[in-house]
């Protein structure tokens, strides 16, 4: 497509044709989140296509892990080259997503949220796709505008809607300094030129005429034009307090060049010409492409009023097209009440939670947090002055594991790393599937990836195998649907798809009682949480009690206080779900035991799911 300008592309004769509209409710989806670069290359075998069918046609072997665990990095030589081979591209493809679609839909998933796509600068290695160069092109390493195109139109066919990582805060490393690379003091700098094809600032710093400057278009500078006028800039240098304002919204993230979007204050916002460029570039992706919805990067350094009107602007525009519930999610730091404010203030749909929620959500699971700390995530609030806890149950994305860890700092791992989280993952999933707000599962952690090593790439396998594989490994896929965690996963989506009251209902953690006398909210003792953590989830009359057990060894029972208004003594409870598949279709019966109890046994590290 590699088009010069906004006026290039005439993306309005696309407007005739019909849309697919997105769901009536996001909190009834199950979420995805992938890299492009490290999810599939398409060149697998020994998988299921997406009728079911299986591929043996392909170069990569499925993963055994009794033989190929640790099989790139057998010497010290080899697992240089393995960690060297994370930080660059891996080959990961759209047409890759595209074949792995029966993969995902099997395990439950409804929605995949695609990591950035775009054109990135040609002389840096930002696999990750936030360094964008051309915000109306697609990155060649990940394919095509059609292959986007055949992607969402293949993954609607098959009942999965899509959402684009986009970034609006930034673009990738396309001007240098004209002294270095400047720390952010307020000022505006001098700026060198536009960086060309090989990282040199050869090119001025100001609209590009390619009668002059020939080599300028694809790779050099950055397009469409009408983001090469130098104002577009803030110009300030990179960003060193990451808690100050303006230094946040107006600083570079490290190399990636800041735009400017203009004041921060909503209500007396006016956009600035970058930020309606950007308005013009994200309508024409919905209507090109047809996605369902954008994961806006980094919001908290945009500011409220930018993030406002693009959520107006947008949303106006995917309701001209009839898709009336167009999701926009914004990746917002600082906790609940920052993200709560961030919502309401902006009107974007929901905030990721990146921190307060995954921290409280894996930490629990794995025994280092109090029940009760992840479960007031989502309760009322004097200072939210909300008189109802279930604005989370479609204003939040909840998430165990991510591509960034930010919280963690150089600590950076996935769940199944430690603390025995390979024998926890499933509970952790389950809790994130079945308690309030929309749930997304990180790539790979179906599969039980153990990602550990500090730095981001750890955390960024590739679930294909190629040069950078999941556990160490090198060329062996993992495309596994045999692997329990991943057939466990499905199960659980299939019944939280059946039941309004796992995706709608309110959520009450629940007061247990290990003599059947003494009720009270389970908590740390000593330095870890053994315990069974339960919570109900409610909608009209209807009860579905749900248990986890943090102890990773050993089952665990306790009697669980159920409500009291919806049951009497002697009423069954009947197993929807368990770990232990014996116990599934059993009952419990209600007694009289702080207003009505169950007495509920979950298997080790396990999860039950009660009606």
């Amino acid at each position: 497509m590699a088009a010069k300008s906004l006026g290039d592309l005439d993306w309005k004769t696309l407007l005739t044709q019909s849309f697919h509209p997105p769901p009536v409710a996001w909190e009834d989806q199950v979420l995805y989140f992938l890299l492009p670069d490290r999810f599939s290359d398409g060149s697998e075998r020994d998988y299921l296509d997406i009728a079911g069918n299986p591929v043996t046609t392909g170069a990569t072997p499925k993963f055994d892990r009794s033989k190929d665990f640790g099989n790139a990095i057998q010497t010290p030589g080899d697992a240089q080259k393995w960690s060297d081979a994370g930080g660059v591209f891996v080959g990961g493809k759209l047409t890759g997503i595209t074949s792995k679609l029966g993969y995902l839909r099997r395990m439950g998933v409804t929605a995949i949220w695609v990591g950035p796509i775009f054109k990135q600068v040609a002389f840096q290695e930002t696999y990750h796709g936030y360094g964008v160069q051309s915000f109306l092109d697609v990155d060649p390493h990940f394919g095509t505008a059609a292959d986007l195109q055949t992607l969402v139109k293949t993954a609607h066919a098959n009942g999965i809607y899509v959402i684009l990582d986009i970034i609006l805060n930034h673009t990738g490393d396309v001007f240098s300094y004209g002294n270095g690379d400047p720390n952010w003091s307020g000022t505006v700098y001098p700026v060198q030129g536009f960086n060309d094809s090989k990282g040199n600032a050869s090119l001025p710093f100001g609209p590009i005429d390619l009668s002059k400057s020939p080599t300028a278009f694809p790779d050099g500078a950055v397009w469409p034009k009408e983001f090469q006028d130098s104002s577009i800039f803030t110009r300030k240098g990179a960003i060193r307090n990451w808690d100050y304002d303006p230094e946040y919204r107006e600083g570079d993230f490290f190399d990636l060049k800041d735009i400017d979007l203009g004041l921060a204050v909503p209500d007396s916002y006016e956009p600035t010409p970058a930020l309606d460029a950007l308005c013009e570039v994200y309508k024409f992706w919905i209507a090109f492409a047809d996605v369902d919805g954008y994961r806006i990067d980094t919001v908290k350094h945009m500011g409220d009023g930018p993030t406002r009107y693009f959520a107006s602007v947008i949303h106006e525009f995917a309701e001209s097209l009839g898709k009336e519930n167009l999701l926009l999610v914004g990746e917002v730091t600082g906790g609940r009440v920052k993200a709560f404010d961030t919502v309401e203030t902006t009107g974007i749909d929901a905030a990721l939670g990146i921190d307060d929620v995954q921290d409280k959500l894996e930490y629990l699971i794995k025994g280092y947090r109090n029940p009760l700390d992840y479960f007031d995530l989502f309760r009322n609030s004097l200072q939210m002055q909300k008189d109802s806890h279930v604005w989370f149950r479609n204003k939040v994305v909840t998430m165990i594991d991510d591509h960034d860890q930010i919280r963690k700092g150089n600590n950076k791992a996935r769940f199944c790393a430690n603390d025995q989280g390979d024998k926890l993952i499933l509970s952790a999933i389950a809790l994130n599937l079945c308690t309030l707000g929309i749930p997304c599962v990180y790539y790979g952690s179906e599969q039980a990836f153990d990602g550990a090593g500090g730095n981001d790439r750890y955390i960024r396998e590739a679930i294909f195998g190629g040069a950078f594989g999941a556990f160490r490994s090198r060329n062996r896929h993992c495309f596994d649907e045999g692997n329990t965690i991943y057939k466990e996963l499905g199960k659980i989506a299939k019944i939280r798809g059946r039941e309004i009251a796992l995706r709608r209902g309110r959520q009450y953690l629940r007061q247990i009682s290990g003599d059947g006398m003494n009720f009270g909210f389970p908590f740390i003792l000593g330095s870890r949480m053994r315990s069974l953590v339960a919570w109900s989830r409610l909608f009209v009359d209807e009860e579905i009690l749900l248990a986890v057990n943090t102890d990773p060894d050993g089952s665990t029972a306790s009697w669980v206080t159920i409500d009291n208004g919806l049951h009497q003594a002697g009423d069954k409870l009947s197993c929807l779900y368990s770990t232990d598949n014996t116990q599934i279709g059993t009952t419990l019966s209600a007694e009289n035991r702080n207003g009505k109890a169950v007495r509920v046994s979950v298997p080790a590290g396990g999860f039950v799911m009660y009606k």
